[in-house]
């Protein structure tokens, strides 16, 4: 694998993959920070669009190049030159909506092409997917769809004032179809057995049929009803593609934009969202706007400083869920740990998406968990596989298989379910 950008996002990919891929970085001598000094990869100084750089990489030994310098048409004319010279795999990254749109022509659409780029990542996107996600799910800190929507995983909280608090699992009235898969606890993850028992402040993970996990947060988790009314702090690209797909599902929401040339852009696109051109740090500002009134709010600028502060003020305000964005994943536990509800992180949402890009035969990774800490893999069982139980499986790792799919069917298993020749299942790993 070659990765072209030192930058954070490289340092992120390159720790995640460098022990079981054999990695090169290209960039500037001047950009390998002592991040890199760590890792048992290869480094080539330069720029990855040129060709001469890209052969001392091995570029045709390489069966994958992934750009992500901090410039887009860097990255860009380096993919198009590493597959004109190499026919490698390439992945690049931009941040502009209208690169992803031009960009993502392939050799199978109806304007094919020798030269192409196989994937077009724009991390601002993928945030916005996962934040639409939590939103939509009241009280979730976390949301995955898999098999089309008809499984899900939710993460939640346990509150002081839970009926939870203090239950072994296995006494737990969880509706039926219905399993947690992972536990975090003292920032630590943990696969539990029906003995465990149910803290305080847990972070669980539930996996299950879509319609058994709707009844699940009814019954455990919404204590205020669906949402209702969102308020964004920061205009950008994800505010606005956030209240554009909140805007669909018929939510209230206002947008607080300091830029008041911002504002009258993101007007004309926003026909049912109310604009506000001010700061999301003047607490005059948020309470005159009556945020406090809010189901939640999300601060997405682009300044971890900024977003921490606004988060602050809200909670201060009396809104019960924020979320925020974080540019620089150091800072997710920091957010965390000061109270902030839910913090995302646009690196982490593009490190899934190339986890997805490599992973490949029979395994497939639909999801990480906690920063990374556990994966959510899709296994098909090959066609010589036995019947066997699941509490016959020896796996080589803590995970517990959470979903089986069969045609159309979608099983929550048991330690006594068979796993079957060519179907799909599941694991929760740690």
């Amino acid at each position: 694998m070659i990765i072209f950008g030192a930058t954070e996002l490289g340092c992120l990919i390159a720790t995640e993959f460098f022990e079981d891929h054999d990695i090169t970085i290209i960039d500037k001598e001047e950009n390998f920070t002592n991040n890199f000094s760590k890792l048992d990869i290869g480094f080539v100084t330069g720029n990855a669009s040129n060709i001469d750089v890209l052969k001392r990489a091995d570029i045709k030994e390489a069966d994958l190049f992934l750009a992500c310098s901090e410039l887009d048409e860097v990255n860009i004319v380096a993919c198009l030159t590493a597959k004109r010279i190499s026919g490698v795999r390439t992945v690049c990254f931009v941040s502009k909506e209208e690169y992803k749109s031009s960009l993502g022509l392939t050799k199978d659409t109806d304007y094919p092409c020798d030269l192409y780029i196989d994937e077009v990542i724009w991390p601002e996107e993928l945030l916005t997917q996962d934040i639409f996600r939590i939103i939509t799910v009241s009280e979730a800190l976390d949301v995955e769809n898999f098999a089309n929507g008809k499984a899900r995983m939710l993460e939640y909280r346990i509150k002081d004032n839970s009926v939870l608090v203090d239950k072994k699992i296995k006494d737990c009235d969880f509706p039926e179809e219905t399993l947690i898969a992972g536990i975090t606890r003292n920032a630590e993850l943990s696969v539990p057995t029906g003995d465990t028992v149910l803290e305080k402040d847990d972070k669980v993970i539930f996996m299950g049929s879509s319609y058994s996990l709707d009844k699940l947060a009814g019954r455990f988790f919404h204590e205020k009803g669906l949402t209702k009314t969102v308020t964004i702090i920061g205009g950008g690209n994800v505010g606005k593609m956030l209240a554009e797909s909140l805007e669909d599902v018929k939510l209230k929401v206002k947008v607080i934009e300091r830029d008041s040339e911002r504002c009258e852009k993101i007007a004309q696109d926003l026909s049912d969202t109310l604009i506000i051109n001010g700061d999301g740090t003047d607490l005059s500002l948020l309470n005159e706007e009556e945020i406090s009134d809010s189901d939640v709010v999300v601060s997405v600028t682009n300044n971890d400083e900024k977003n921490l502060l606004c988060s602050l003020l809200a909670k201060q305000l009396g809104v019960k869920r924020v979320i925020s964005r974080v540019t620089k994943n150091v800072n997710v536990p920091l957010f965390e740990k000061v109270g902030i509800d839910i913090a995302v992180s646009t690196k982490n949402a593009a490190l899934n998406e190339v986890k997805n890009s490599i992973s490949g035969g029979n395994v497939d990774i639909l999801a990480t968990v906690e920063q990374g800490k556990g994966e959510i893999l899709e296994i098909i069982v090959p066609e010589n596989y036995a019947d066997t139980m699941i509490k016959n499986l020896k796996m080589p790792v803590k995970a517990i298989v959470s979903i089986i799919q069969r045609k159309n069917k979608i099983i929550i298993p048991n330690a006594y379910k068979l796993v079957r020749l060519c179907y799909n299942f599941i694991i929760f790993i740690t």
